[in-house]
């Protein structure tokens, strides 16, 4: 099922843990809505000006989220999140996604997550019609446990 033009359901609820554990990574039809609001808002306009881009993570069941230790509160849950990874795509790199989407885009929450001073790990982007908070966090490693702290 295509979202929009350049981005289908199947990029999103692909999950090789929701198959290990068989679990349903289904989203309901208000997931579906916040999905293609996330890529139209979003994930679109970075398309449209970097080429394909690659989803690591998308939606995600509270069942799949259990399971692989996600954040209670985890976006991803409500479809209104996604992780991109371009590492290795021979793309942008994902510092050049992060400041893309940081100084151009509207948006909630924004992570560079973990990675180096010079490129995150991968980014975490969430849209929330109406809610946005334009927040720019980066997550670390303390103590064993992932914070998250103001992006300087």
């Amino acid at each position: 099922m295509k979202l929009t033009a350049h981005f289908s359901l199947a990029e999103f609820t692909r999950s090789e843990s929701a198959k290990r554990h068989g679990v349903s990574n289904e989203p309901t039809p208000e997931h579906l809505q916040n999905l293609i609001t996330l890529c139209e808002k979003v994930l679109e306009p970075i398309r449209i000006k970097f080429g394909p881009i690659n989803i690591s993570s998308g939606y995600r069941s509270k069942t799949l989220n259990h399971y692989i230790g996600g954040s209670l509160n985890s976006q991803h849950c409500e479809a209104k999140a996604a992780d991109i990874d371009m590492d290795g795509m021979g793309g942008p790199t994902n510092k050049e996604i992060f400041d893309f989407i940081k100084d151009t885009l509207d948006f909630d929450q924004l992570i560079w997550e973990f990675g180096s001073p010079t490129n995150p790990d991968w980014v975490h982007v969430s849209y929330n019609a109406g809610k946005n908070r334009k927040q720019v966090l980066r997550a670390l490693k303390v103590n064993g446990k992932t914070a998250y702290a103001p992006y300087k």
